[in-house]
């Protein structure tokens, strides 16, 4: 659920809000995959010779990846999410990535879906469904597709593909052409659906004769032409919902990240245009909600360096605290591997800039 899921991290007592579907309350994080599934080469070995992912802190001996540093939550979306988006990256994710592989795989559910899981003394145990079943299910099939043969050919990664492409087919609304949330929430959210969209498998179930094309479906159903903006979700009552950064800033952005071909105006134009609206609101998430370090990787992407720079300066204080996620790790290590260093001042940080975007 793209970051159109994103939900505060689980503690073993108390449960996160769902935030991505608009009738619960908001809180923060969950629905970040882009780049994650990106048509970057998600097939390829794993490379070796790259920079090597390290999550101490959040991997476990057992192959757990927790959402936050040393936490007590295992969110699969999360841990999924950050493992494709450092290897769409170029960082060796090949030790954290095998275990967790195996890890996930025997706690797969008879209908193919995924729980997230509180410790319980040295035990994972299961705690909570999933926030939305269709992008755990297209990451998950992006992961697999990920991993190197000799892992993917194993008799139940076999099963579990075959199974999952099942179950995620099933949450396609052909009246409409699009990914529903779950069988419990039967709406489509555009950051969900551009995760899916970004692993190029999953277009074949979503066509049909009234809707054959997946990627103009999304530009279609999503796109506001009146208010020139994305829509979050195909719930009624968009345009009278209240401002918040996440869901509706993340989602005006989330295209760029998976890099959808048909935005209005251009990438560069609407990347200009959302650092003008949000940059300041974005590297003040960090204080009370989460740091956000994927809108960091946009920067990179459309070449505002100075962008990600003043995101390592503002939200490093915070790395490994209550409001840091592995995907934040994540991004933080992509930056450092292209040699992105913290702004030494905050000059270029304190107000919105209007980079000459591109894109890459």
């Amino acid at each position: 659920m793209a970051f159109h899921a994103t939900d505060h991290p689980l503690t073993p007592d108390s449960q996160a809000p769902q935030c991505l579907h608009l009738s619960q309350t908001h809180s923060g994080l969950k629905r970040w995959i882009g780049n994650a599934l990106a048509c970057f080469v998600l097939a390829a070995p794993l490379c070796t010779s790259a920079a090597v992912l390290d999550l101490e802190g959040y991997a476990d001996t057992s192959g757990a990846i927790s959402v936050q540093h040393q936490g007590d939550t295992v969110d699969p979306y999360f841990a999924l999410q950050a493992l494709l988006l450092a290897h769409s990256h170029g960082l060796d994710i090949s030790t954290p990535a095998k275990a967790w592989g195996a890890w996930l795989v025997q706690r797969q559910k008879p209908d193919a879906t995924f729980d997230r899981f509180c410790r319980n003394g040295p035990v994972w145990a299961p705690c909570k469904t999933a926030d939305a079943d269709d992008s755990v299910l297209g990451l998950w099939l992006a992961f697999m597709d990920s991993m190197p043969a000799s892992q993917r050919s194993q008799a139940s990664w076999v099963r579990s593909r075959m199974a999952t492409s099942a179950a995620l087919a099933k949450l396609v609304d052909p009246n409409q052409g699009i990914y529903l949330v779950s069988p419990v929430y039967q709406h489509g959210l555009l950051m969900d659906n551009l995760e899916l969209w970004a692993y190029p498998l999953t277009h074949k179930a979503a066509q049909n004769a009234r809707h054959p094309n997946f990627t103009k479906t999304l530009a279609t159903v999503f796109w506001d032409d009146q208010r020139k903006r994305y829509l979050v979700s195909t719930q009624p009552g968009q345009r009278e919902t209240a401002h918040a950064f996440y869901p509706d800033a993340v989602a005006q952005i989330f295209p760029l990240l998976v890099r959808f071909p048909l935005i209005p105006g251009g990438a560069p134009a609407h990347y200009r245009r959302w650092m003008a609206e949000h940059r300041n609101e974005w590297l003040a998430q960090v204080k009370d909600d989460f740091a956000w370090g994927l809108v960091a990787v946009v920067a990179v992407q459309q070449g505002d360096i100075p962008s990600a720079r003043c995101w390592l300066r503002t939200a490093l204080p915070h790395r490994h605290g209550a409001h840091w996620t592995v995907t934040d790790e994540v991004a933080a290590q992509i930056l450092q591997s292209k040699a992105i260093t913290a702004a030494v001042d905050t000059t270029n940080c304190t107000s919105p800039r209007h980079p000459p975007a591109r894109s890459p």
